[in-house]
């Protein structure tokens, strides 16, 4: 009976990281679905480890295993970096993964993982936890792990989809009840609310959508008012996409793949998104192997996929995870949904950005920063967005291209841009 293995497997966090050992991989769940209450056990037990290595995608949490002090004790390989853990990379304490996010679970079960750390809801009647809003690789690493421990959560979001573990597939239960994470809702500006004005004319009565998460896709939504019949297969959605789904503007009615449902493979956002898709059986939740495989993205006719970069170069090179050498993020899922939404009928993939980093420096430049590594190709790309316009790239020469993408950079930087394409060319600029 499930009920009798769960009680027998139930133990505090103490004791539960105490299962953790010197030079162990340790799996974190993902993003708000981190288990933070045994992540904080495991620091405080920090002087009983050397060397355990802490796989992640993006820590929402403290991640206080990457502090300076603790860097005999644990070591961070991040699958994709954030504000609190690029500077364990940058100063040698971690390692960053370069992988596209639908390959992330079939590198976690390469890993052959000691350790899975997840947070799942309490059992149903049938003995099955859910994931709730981190499904992506979790599920993944909590079925390879040799010992998955999961944080019992009555706050998690109880999801539908491929996103349940049963009681027996887990070695260990640590109850413990607290708000999860929240993402407040980004301020949106001028410029933001430009780029989702000129996205938003992209976009089409019936589109299926992919959208990250920001203030440039929360502008998105906010010019979609007035669109009929979208719907959602994304990665991840975010808090902005429940008023439009309460409006009815997204039904998912039109999706030629899963129709009437939303569909993703995680979750951040506030309470707001939280309490919408607790039980929601119009909310399926998959791993990323299937979500973000682009073949299964390209069944969904019409998908557009939204994504940001920093910084495009006049052939429409695109770069979104580094600044020069320095590693700020990762790929996620952006090249799979751009290569995903070229194989949908109808789809288009656009990569929206402001024109300049406050005004100072041009996002379009001549060629990309020295040590820049390029995210999506130029033979991937298609739209280019910023606050002056929409450049469409998709079978354009290099010549074209370029002539696009200087219309659409801030005038402050235009001339510069003009003086390279014309020595490049040998022709004059016209528009």
């Amino acid at each position: 009976m499930w009920k009798e293995t769960y009680k027998s497997r139930l133990m505090s966090a103490d004791e539960a990281v105490k299962l953790i050992k010197s030079g162990d991989r340790v799996i974190v769940g993902h993003a708000v679905g981190e288990p933070t209450y045994l992540l904080d056990a495991m620091v405080a037990n920090a002087a009983e480890y050397e060397n355990v290595e802490i796989v992640h995608m993006v820590a929402m949490g403290k991640a206080e295993y990457c502090r300076p002090e603790y860097a005999k004790n644990f070591r961070h390989n991040g699958l994709f970096l954030g504000a609190s853990t690029r500077k364990a990379v940058e100063e040698g304490r971690g390692d960053f993964t370069p992988v596209y996010f639908s390959k992330i679970p079939e590198l976690v079960a390469s890993y052959n993982p000691e350790i899975c750390l997840l947070q799942v809801t309490p059992p149903d009647e049938d003995g099955y936890c859910s994931l709730g809003v981190s499904v992506d690789y979790t599920l993944t690493a909590a079925k390879c792990a040799k010992t998955t421990i999961a944080q019992v959560n009555k706050c998690m979001p109880y999801t539908y989809g491929n996103s349940r573990i049963h009681v027996d597939e887990i070695s260990v239960f640590v109850e413990h009840d607290e708000p999860i994470i929240e993402l407040p809702e980004p301020p949106i500006g001028e410029v933001e609310r430009e780029i989702g004005r000129y996205c938003a004319e992209l976009i089409k009565d019936g589109d299926c959508l992919q959208l990250g998460i920001g203030a440039i896709p929360d502008a998105v939504l906010s010019f979609l008012h007035d669109k009929k019949d979208l719907g959602i297969h994304s990665e991840m959605f975010s808090t902005g996409v429940v008023q439009l789904a309460k409006e009815g503007v997204i039904n998912n009615s039109k999706k030629t793949l899963h129709p009437g449902k939303f569909i993703a493979n995680f979750l951040m956002g506030t309470q707001t998104l939280y309490d919408f898709v607790d039980h929601n059986p119009d909310v399926g939740m998959y791993p990323a192997e299937y979500v973000n495989d682009p073949y299964v993205i390209g069944q969904n006719d019409n998908l557009v996929s939204i994504n940001s970069c920093v910084q495009v170069d006049l052939m429409g090179q695109v770069v979104s995870t580094s600044i020069g050498h320095k590693q700020i993020s990762g790929v996620g899922g952006q090249v799979d949904f751009v290569r995903g939404a070229a194989i949908s009928k109808g789809g288009r993939s656009i990569l929206a950005m402001p024109s300049t980093v406050k005004g100072k420096v041009s996002k379009i430049v001549p060629v990309i920063d020295e040590g820049a590594a390029v995210t999506t190709s130029r033979y991937d790309v298609q739209y280019i967005v910023t606050e002056y316009g929409i450049a469409d790239l998709k079978g354009q020469t290099l010549r074209e291209r370029a002539r696009r993408l200087i219309k659409i950079a801030h005038p402050d930087f235009r001339d510069e841009l003009i003086e390279f394409f014309e020595n490049k060319f040998k022709c004059k600029y016209e528009e």
